[in-house]
């Protein structure tokens, strides 16, 4: 379980951990989507499996589930005819439950998803020339209560589970048609080299990174997002390397050694300001983990290097963060730590009710400039997904504002 102790910081309301692994199904089956195969394999058992069946099942399963993309077990040609009805009576390969899609006019595609206990998150991919990213929610909702950002005006439900994790990616390649085409060719006895029988081609991919910058703070869902990116990351599973992957963080200073070590993907840290006042304002929980502390665990983090360097992310707020004093600072901050960092300035995006405005480009560019003659990166973030809310710090669900009705006629004045 979750440690609350870490858990205790400024915004509406504490977040309350969720234990499970599993989201409650009205149908009382359980989704496997976000199980990994020791966790299989003991349901099985439980649903009265022998110890040698339900091995072989949950290998055959975890195979069908995370590297094959398959939805239901009657698509699993390797297990017995017989067998699939056992398995269909007492589980279900889930995925997240699609409210709406919509599509940018920069082929930006956003959507709006929902658990099996009816709450509401939204996933991002964005598509560029050389890659093609998938930014994944954590939590339903936010504590954090930056001020600049849409999602911090939510208040938090809960945390996501494992397969409501994964399964954005899962659903993700679904829409794409990115699981791997082939021959399935298994025998699967109790040869553990058996696995080398199956011969498939992958086609090039469209979705080739994963961000954990959609809703809510992923190092306060620590164990959930860990076990969801093991999967991702594991060769057996969806296997998307480590380094195509980057996890965001407000800060969360004690958690960001852990995040190193049974993670171990690229960190982006979400700065936005260089002096505390500042910093308070806009992400409260400066409060509890200042710069200076934030800085330092920043330089401690085993996995930084000039290969892997840490994201710093820094939104352009006129005349709030976006002087040349503030670069400057920015630049003395950064070299005093020794870190080997990028920083990515980010555009302001509205949304409505915000209390801020986004620097002029010309500002942006003086900005920038005095970061790159400092010695560090600092590209401009192209704004991406506007039309539809999509983009940096505008992700917040808007169902309840819509009828069904309405959404059947969009999406038909869209096809």
């Amino acid at each position: 379980m979750a440690d609350t102790n870490l858990m205790s910081i400024p915004g509406q309301v504490d977040p309350v951990p969720v234990a499970r692994d599993i989201t409650p199904r009205e149908d009382g089956r359980l989704d496997l989507i976000g199980l990994p195969r020791a966790r299989i394999l003991q349901l099985f058992a439980e649903a009265g499996l022998d110890a040698r069946q339900a091995k072989l099942r949950a290998k055959q399963v975890y195979h069908w589930l995370y590297h094959r993309g398959a939805a239901e077990f009657d698509a699993m040609t390797d297990i017995a005819k017989t067998m699939r009805p056992w398995l269909n009576e007492r589980f279900v390969i889930g995925r997240p439950n699609v409210v709406e899609a919509q599509h940018s006019s920069d082929g930006t595609r956003k959507w709006l998803l929902q658990t099996d206990d009816g709450h509401d998150f939204e996933m991002v991919f964005i598509p560029d020339a050389d890659r093609g990213t998938l930014c994944v929610s954590s939590q339903v909702g936010c504590t954090l209560n930056c001020t600049f950002c849409h999602t911090g005006t939510m208040r938090l439900v809960r945390n996501l589970t494992p397969g409501e994790i994964v399964g954005q990616v899962m659903l993700a390649r679904d829409a794409l048609g990115e699981w791997p085409k082939g021959k399935m060719d298994f025998d699967f006895a109790d040869d553990e080299s058996s696995e080398s029988a199956a011969h498939y081609t992958a086609d090039g991919r469209l979705l080739t990174n994963i961000v954990m910058m959609g809703m809510g703070e992923p190092l306060y869902n620590f164990d959930h997002v860990r076990d969801a990116l093991k999967l991702v990351m594991d060769g057996d599973g969806l296997a998307l390397s480590k380094r195509r992957i980057t996890l965001s963080t407000s800060g969360v200073v004690p958690m960001m050694e852990r995040c190193s070590e049974e993670i171990g993907v690229n960190l982006a840290v979400s700065l936005h300001a260089v002096t505390k006042s500042v910093r308070d304002e806009l992400v409260p929980l400066n409060k509890k983990y200042g710069i200076e502390e934030l800085l330092q665990a920043c330089a401690d983090y085993p996995k930084a290097s000039n290969a892997r360097r840490i994201t710093f992310e820094y939104v352009m707020l006129k005349d709030k963060n976006d002087s040349d004093d503030d670069a400057r600072e920015l630049v003395r901050l950064l070299k005093h730590y020794k870190l080997p960092a990028k920083v990515n300035l980010i555009p302001f995006n509205p949304w409505p009710g915000a209390e801020y405005e986004c620097s002029t480009p010309e500002r942006i560019k003086a900005f920038s400039n005095i970061v790159f003659e400092g010695g560090i990166s600092a590209p401009v973030r192209t704004p991406r997904g506007r039309d539809i809310d999509a983009a940096c710090g505008q992700l917040k669900t808007t169902a309840q504002k819509k009828s069904r009705a309405q959404r059947d006629r969009e999406a038909a004045q869209a096809s």
